[in-house]
């Protein structure tokens, strides 16, 4: 049985029976364990028997050992518990040394006033209390600090596995044939996804697919072609040195330390695969596939044409195929559309286009284009700019936003503030409009 299931115990201890007798009956009511003793010697023997003490009430005046001297024993075997002393008004010396030296965390003058003491003993067992759940949850985050470490452990030797494979077959690739970067690509996939779980083997799988065929559009050379599709298919390596919990989590909806340890990402895994040599071209897209457009992007604040155009590329190809995979239907018009919106901010608009057909037949879904449909998305895809299909209600009924309604910033935060304290059981519709 764990220290939280266990009652908690108080140990009172005095030499006079007729003082552990009253104190008995006026913690008789409280939800506690009451064991006494006459001196402090029988005190801590008893300790050694206790599993859960949470509290140590001990008069000042004993003979032998003294309740100050008793108290800074006691901590040896209940280093947690709460101590109070009982002590007369002469006793000034010996409380401050029962409260410097023995660890109590008040005192209480003799005659007490038993409210005063009933209320005294529930305020230290509160904080014992609060102190045993703390002391439980430091466990638990170290217990959870372990097991990643172990896991990164065993993630560095699966990656230094697949490098040391990528490594033997870079060091064919100069002088063979042009089937060789795809050999290389092929080997790099299986390699990698052994280590990837299965919704971000979709999500590398497909970026690496809407990248590869966008650098195709614009005519790029095929060196390049292979370099950005191999950087989209590892742009989220870094993501695999986090906890699991945090992996798919909304930017939005993380605590801030998941979103320190979030952003920290581009570069693990640039770091991941800097001891590859023939790796060296793609490490910059791999680090700056979160810079934005506008500048306030991580990890190095680039704007615009400073950002590497695989970058460019990979944040695009990585919005469209997130936004795709978190609506049902309409998914190819819903992703550009959502793209479109974070063009000149997030992304570079004059890139968005070029992946508007592949996007189509990535999600194909046997449309007429030219009309006009709706797709149902979380609060937290609302953006400024959609238009609402379908009056918005909280989880109570009340009406927070009117059918055909075009958002704007007040009204996305109105929204998301009112679905996070009541949440509805269905999503927000918008209307979007076919190319």
């Amino acid at each position: 049985m764990s220290e939280s299931d266990q009652a908690i115990q108080v140990l009172v201890v005095d030499d006079e029976e007729n003082i552990l007798r009253a104190l008995q009956r006026l913690l008789i009511d409280e939800e506690l364990e009451v064991h006494t003793a006459t001196s402090g010697e029988a005190g801590l023997a008893v300790l050694k028997e206790l599993s859960n003490v949470g509290l140590i009430v001990s008069d000042q005046r004993m003979p032998g050992m003294n309740g100050a001297e008793f108290l800074g024993r006691s901590q040896e075997y209940v280093p947690h518990a709460q101590r109070i002393l009982l002590t007369g008004y002469s006793d000034i010396n010996s409380t401050i040394e029962a409260i410097n030296k023995g660890g109590a965390s008040r005192y209480i003058s003799k005659p007490w006033d038993d409210d005063d003491l009933v209320k005294a003993v529930r305020d230290a067992v509160d904080t014992y209390k609060k102190g045993m759940e703390k002391r439980r949850l430091n466990e638990i985050i170290n217990q959870q600090k372990q097991e990643l470490e172990e896991w990164n452990e065993g993630l560095k030797k699966r990656l230094l596995q697949s490098t040391a494979t990528i490594r033997e077959q870079s060091q064919t690739i100069r002088g063979l044939d042009e089937n060789t970067p795809a050999m290389l690509l092929s080997r790099v996939f299986d390699n990698f996804f052994e280590i990837m779980g299965d919704r971000n083997a979709v999500h590398a799988r497909t970026v690496s697919i809407l990248v590869t065929d966008a650098a195709r559009k614009m005519k790029l050379d095929s060196d390049t072609v292979a370099r950005f599709r191999l950087a989209a298919l590892l742009h989220d390596a870094g993501k695999f040195g986090s906890l699991a919990a945090t992996l798919n989590k909304h930017v939005e909806n993380m605590s801030q330390s998941e979103l320190s340890e979030y952003r920290q990402h581009p570069l693990r895994g640039e770091e991941m695969f800097r001891q590859v040599e023939n790796l060296a071209d793609i490490l910059p897209l791999i680090r700056g596939h979160h810079e934005s457009f506008d500048g306030k992007g991580f990890p190095d604040g680039l704007i615009g044409d400073q950002i590497p155009l695989g970058a460019r590329l990979i944040a695009i190809a990585d919005l469209i195929e997130k936004s795709a995979s978190s609506v049902e239907r309409n998914r190819a018009d819903y992703a550009m559309m959502n793209a479109g919106y974070h063009g000149g901010i997030l992304l570079d608009p004059q890139l968005v286009t070029k992946f508007q057909g592949i996007t189509r037949i990535v999600y194909f879904e046997g449309k007429k284009a030219g009309i006009i449909s709706e797709v149902e998305i979380g609060y937290m895809e609302l953006l400024p700019g959609m238009i609402i299909s379908k009056d918005v209600v909280s989880g109570a009924g009340v009406l927070l936003m009117q059918r055909g309604t075009v958002m704007d910033a007040s009204g996305v935060a109105l929204i998301r503030s009112h679905y996070r304290k009541d949440p509805p059981k269905q999503g927000i519709f918008v209307q979007i409009t076919e190319d």
